[in-house]
């Protein structure tokens, strides 16, 4: 062969191997990544192109599939009682994506996940089509029901959530005002992008696309009186409900001139734990707050689950109590304000500590992955997170939550035959406080044989609330007791 037909043959074979190199390339190395880029349209086509597994309370489907024409897409979600839903579920829409559980565990629900391979496979040898598996949930129907419809009846924004204490399992998780997924799980630029845009915050102020119970931190006021009181206890500062506290009236906030006052003419002068939680004495808690200082406090504001996102495995929002605060600081967010806020989950996780002997188990939502034939997949084991209180002032801070809804601010939250214990809150909000205050109530219940099946969170950003605790029993605590009540009966 002539020196130029070499020259050419070997620039030829030089081609050939970059083309079979890059052939390779992408067959091998980027295939995942090319297959499931969100740009791919046959991604998209592929979910849809089968009805897609479903979400599961008490075992009925809360989720379903309809069959759609006109379209390169199938099928299409379809959701019953879509808005109580929302806040669990998220969506799956054909134009704008999936969210929440349903994006999360979209292998599972389109079928296409790894741990479904041998089902897969198994299917393929006889001839069946592929199926998607279903996402299995904690959630109690009639306890969801009782959040979602106190919220509704209040008529403002909030949120709800209920633990069960022993395990972490999420019972309830509800916002206000929600949303209809199946109001865009199409791609129709008519009915399902008008739906869209109507919901978007910058075209409704109420956004109810927001998930309140995990991604809004609001301050928690005076229930997180019940995290300062477990951190006297925890540390020996008091070691009694019943013992007196060293606290004058007026009590002046270290490093000022300025006094810290409590709400109306409540007997707080040297009031012992249970008196001051019964009666919600500012002065009490921000000066547990000051002599313990920001280290204690943030210590054990940790040891709750504060300053940490928490996956259910949907995200929750972190907690915030801060550090570097000057003892006047520690004092005002050691009653709920200056820069603390939580999500309506982390204060659940706080009463479910207290009722579970202060034990803090991990919150989920998903309790079992299962194939298309409800073979099971994966389990959610339950797992502990910390131990912030002792068993023994656990129950010490138990009797006086108790004491709170039998003699003090929480009545409304009485259950006949069943105890209950709980902190009522209202948190001030907007610069000098010229905005109306968001109503909290956080509180258990215990069966008769002494253990909780329960813990509920519940937080009203209403204008009827009112600037004193007792908004909080008003608005928030007889949501709660629905909840509670709700629980406790679908066990018998």
């Amino acid at each position: 062969m002539n020196k130029p037909l070499r020259r050419i043959a070997i620039f030829c074979g030089l081609l050939v191997l970059a083309l079979l190199i890059r052939d390779n390339w992408i067959q091998y190395v980027q295939a995942d990544e090319l297959r499931t880029d969100k740009n791919n349209r046959r991604v998209i086509i592929e979910r849809y192109a089968s009805p897609r597994g479903n979400i599961i309370v008490g075992g009925q489907p809360i989720t379903g599939s309809t069959e759609t024409s006109g379209s390169d897409f199938k099928f299409k979600r379809t959701y019953k009682d879509g808005a109580m839903w929302a806040p669990v579920t998220g969506y799956a829409s054909q134009a704008f994506g999936a969210t929440q559980l349903e994006s999360i565990e979209d292998g599972i629900l389109t079928g296409n996940d790894d741990q479904l391979f041998f089902r897969n496979t198994l299917d393929m040898l006889t001839g069946k089509k592929q199926e998607g598996g279903n996402v299995v949930t904690t959630l109690n129907g009639a306890a969801q029901k009782a959040a979602y419809n106190g919220l509704k009846r209040q008529g403002g924004k909030g949120a709800v959530v209920a633990l069960e204490p022993s395990t972490g399992k999420i019972l309830a998780l509800a916002s206000y005002p929600s949303y209809d997924p199946s109001s865009f799980a199409g791609n129709s630029t008519t009915t399902d992008t008008k739906a869209w845009t109507k919901l978007q915050k910058k075209n409704n102020p109420d956004d109810p696309m927001l998930n309140r119970a995990l991604r809004e931190t609001y301050p928690p006021g005076s229930t997180f009186k019940v995290l300062t009181a477990a951190a006297a206890l925890e540390d020996g500062l008091y070691s009694e409900p019943d013992q007196k506290t060293n606290t004058p009236l007026p009590w002046i906030m270290p490093g000022t001139t300025t006094p810290l006052k409590n709400e109306g003419n409540i007997p707080c002068k040297n009031a012992t734990l249970r008196v001051a939680l019964q009666y919600s004495c500012n002065t009490v808690f921000g000066k547990i707050g000051a002599d313990l200082g920001n280290d204690k406090m943030l210590d054990m504001a940790k040891k709750f689950g504060f300053d940490e996102e928490h996956f259910t495995p949907v995200r929750a929002n972190a907690s915030v109590f801060s550090d570097d605060m000057n003892d006047s600081q520690t004092a005002l967010s050691s009653i709920g304000q200056f820069n603390t806020a939580a999500t309506p989950l982390q204060m659940a996780m706080v009463a479910s500590a207290v009722a579970n002997d202060g034990k803090l188990m991990k919150p989920y939502m998903v309790d079992e992955l299962q194939s298309s034939g409800l073979d099971p997949i994966e389990k959610t084991d339950p797992e502990e997170l910390s131990q912030p209180l002792s068993p023994e002032n656990a129950q010490k801070l138990q009797s006086m939550m108790e004491t709170v809804v039998e003699e003090g601010t929480g009545r409304n939250a009485k259950i006949p035959g069943v105890t209950v214990g709980g902190k009522t809150g209202t948190a001030q909000h907007g610069e000098n406080n010229s905005e109306n205050p968001y109503a909290w109530f956080i509180s258990y219940a215990k069966d008769s044989d002494d253990s909780a099946p329960v813990a509920v969170a519940v937080v009203i950003e209403d204008d009827k609330a009112v600037r004193d605790d007792i908004s909080g029993g008003g608005l928030a605590a007889p949501i709660a007791r629905n909840v509670m009540e709700a629980v406790i009966n679908s066990k018998k």
